[in-house]
């Protein structure tokens, strides 16, 4: 049988939340670059957390919370963990669009690669790829999104439509050539 001293030390160290912040990739002094669609996700994934997935949360756990001993209750557990990771989310949402530049790439003019732009590239067997270089938290290699900050952004950062860039690949130096360079709409 448990005393109630420790009961109640396990609730205290149930609701603290030990874990770590996230570092983040930015360079030291960056600036979070973000599209206005980028940006509208996580306006949007924040919205959700606060108004509909944590008040669900906060319900549960006080449901579990007055069925009594929490020790062994793994609603209450189970909940008070999942309030942990969606108020660390809330956090790190916050903390980026507190510190996002938003750019729109329909505004953008310039000759050379800056962020927002859509490049066409061939590689040296002439098989042509097109990034579009936007924000860290909107990245999604699959569909060519790649971040500004990555080794592939860094490399085509400044480039203009003839040249040749190189790109440090884990499987080596990549020679690309930016065949085009366009400002449109990142969804």
């Amino acid at each position: 049988m448990c005393s109630k001293a420790f009961t109640k030390e396990d609730d205290q160290a149930d609701d603290r939340d030990d874990s770590p912040e996230v570092e983040s990739p930015l360079p030291k002094g960056s600036k979070n670059y973000i599209t206005p669609a980028g940006a509208e996700r996580l306006r949007s994934e924040l919205k959700e957390l606060v108004e509909k997935k944590r008040p669900e949360v906060v319900e549960v756990v006080a449901w579990a919370a007055s069925n009594g001993d929490r020790s062994e209750n793994a609603d209450y557990i189970y909940g008070k963990r999942r309030l942990r990771e969606i108020d660390r989310r809330m956090r790190f949402l916050t903390k980026r669009l507190e510190i996002a530049e938003v750019v729109d790439p329909t505004q953008q003019k310039s000759d050379r690669v800056v962020f927002g732009a859509t490049v066409k590239v061939a590689d040296e067997n002439g098989k042509e790829r097109v990034y579009k270089i936007v924000g860290i938290d909107e990245t999604d290699a699959k569909v060519g999104k790649i971040s500004w900050i990555s080794p592939m952004g860094r490399a085509l950062l400044k480039a203009k439509v003839g040249e040749a860039v190189t790109v440090k690949t884990p499987k080596g130096d990549e020679d690309l050539e930016i065949l085009e360079i366009r400002f449109e709409a990142v969804e």
